[in-house]
């Protein structure tokens, strides 16, 4: 795929009608990731089912969401721009219908996975339309749009559930998703336009199978592993046997002339660096949005209400600085605004070990919000970084490989944090004369502060590598020499 020789000269109207459509189908599909995190019990009791059972409708999601992104590339250079985008917010929008109208759970779930096969094409065919739409020099500005999708979205999602159930009953987190999708749906057809030039890759049917089986497999068995046991048979085969057809439709990629998902990316040495260091910075964006709730919930006894609006600060907080840090992105690159960021972030996630009963709501919100200032500067000026290292024709590809790889982290990252709680607490070693009930909090306290410590040391980690992305100077130049290459060939 390559960037249409216009596709820079479109009227700024046209463009920006075209983003906000397009930040709006994927901000939805981003948000509906989180947004049955504080409903999933009352569902349980509506329907009179299992936990187990009704964890699924987040499980569902997430699995269909990792095998649709791997193979949106392929989507995005076969079909038109305006088909495509049509096509996947139609298909959020029934399965939106479906969810709000669900009878029985079996076809709720169902209403899940028509959402999600939706929404996995949605967020790559943004940031592909972006790079094609957008100059080099104003990327970082646009692209701080998108970190409102990625960082936002999932921030609010439990905040706005729980609002929603405190006054109305869970249809109501569909429903109110409906006249948004409609109207985005009007403002597609009449603003959206196709922006790239169109292939006829092939599609590989055995590439689909591998790359459905072994990420739908490997993101099942993390997503399960803290629930089941990290020893059970179902666990093992899952993640085993997904990383080795993940690792077959790796190799089969490389031989094809026309891979689904092309690997070649990674010879660009910061493009790879730079996917690292995001992955470590989405394990700490959706591990702390999963530990803290818990934690007041569980721990300190909150309710979902409020372990919800304890989150929103940094919500508001990330949905503000992310356009702020595409600016500073475009004036000053994204190395130093990366270290700068995972700075923040690190010592704000050390705050968070040192935990006890007497944890107050304004000291967690307060620290989560400065940690979310932390991370705006780290998430989308990073993937900026990378994305500005590929040619336009591999743009989709590389689209494709961020969200896909994202994904994977954050549920190998959230499982892993999670398993850390449970080692954690068992570790605890109570003082005598202690009741039952203290020992119980005061384990479950170690646990949490067990997870934050892992999270501290994945943060650092992210910190060490930004000091190896290359110089604002240093990237510019790079990103000039790639897309005079591209335009000459």
């Amino acid at each position: 795929m390559a960037t249409s020789a216009n596709s820079f000269n479109l009227p700024k109207g046209q463009k920006i009608a075209m983003i906000i459509a397009l930040l709006v189908g994927a901000f939805m599909g981003i948000i509906n990731e989180t947004l049955l995190a504080t409903a999933l019990p009352t569902i349980q009791h509506a329907f009179q089912i299992s936990q187990a059972q009704v964890q699924w409708l987040t499980t569902a999601f997430l699995m269909v969401n990792g095998i649709m992104i791997p193979i949106s590339a392929y989507f995005i250079e076969r079909f038109t721009t305006r088909g495509l985008f049509l096509t996947a917010i139609s298909l959020f929008g029934i399965g939106t219908l479906t969810a709000a109208l669900a009878p029985v759970f079996p076809v709720l779930l169902l209403g899940r996975v028509i959402q999600a096969s939706g929404s996995g094409i949605m967020l790559p065919l943004l940031m592909t339309v972006l790079l094609a739409i957008i100059p080099v020099e104003k990327r970082g500005t646009t692209m701080g749009l998108i970190g409102i999708v990625i960082a936002f979205g999932p921030a609010i999602g439990p905040t706005l559930s729980g609002w929603l159930l405190e006054h109305f009953e869970w249809r109501a987190l569909f429903l109110t998703v409906l006249p948004i999708v409609v109207v985005t749906i009007i403002l597609a057809a009449l603003f959206l336009k196709n922006v790239t030039d169109l292939g006829k890759p092939k599609l590989d049917v055995l590439s689909v199978i591998l790359s459905s089986l072994g990420f739908g497999g490997f993101l099942y068995g993390f997503s399960i592993g803290s629930e089941h046991g990290w020893g059970s048979a179902t666990v093992l085969i899952a993640i085993i046997g997904g990383a080795i057809l993940i690792t077959l439709f790796i190799l089969r990629q490389l031989k094809l002339r026309q891979p689904i998902l092309e690997f070649r990316i990674f010879k660009f040495r910061i493009f790879s660096l730079a996917i690292v260091i995001t992955m470590a910075v989405m394990i700490s964006l959706i591990g702390a949005e999963t530990l803290l709730p818990l934690f007041m919930q569980n721990t300190l006894g909150f309710s979902p209400l409020e372990s919800g609006l304890m989150l929103l600060p940094g919500a508001i907080v990330i949905g503000i600085m992310s356009p702020i840090t595409g600016i500073l992105f475009d004036r000053f690159g994204g190395k130093y605004l990366a270290i700068t960021g995972l700075t923040i972030v690190t010592v704000t996630t050390f705050f968070f070990t040192n935990l006890s009963m007497e944890t107050s709501f304004a000291y967690l919100s307060t620290i989560y919000a400065i940690r979310m200032f932390g991370l705006s500067f780290a998430l989308m000026p990073v993937m900026t970084s990378a994305l500005n290292q590929l040619p336009p024709k591999w743009y989709a590809h590389g689209s494709a490989m961020a969200n896909t790889l994202q994904q994977i982290s954050a549920s190998i990252g959230t499982a892993i944090l999670v398993t850390l709680t449970t080692v954690g607490a068992k570790q605890f070693t109570p003082e005598e004369n202690e009741s039952a009930d203290a020992i119980g909090q005061l384990a479950q306290i170690q646990g949490f502060e067990w997870a934050f410590m892992g999270s501290t040391v994945l943060a650092f980690v992210g910190l060490v590598l930004a000091f190896f992305l290359s110089s604002p100077k240093e990237e510019k130049e790079m990103t000039r020499k790639i897309n005079e290459k591209s335009m000459s060939e």
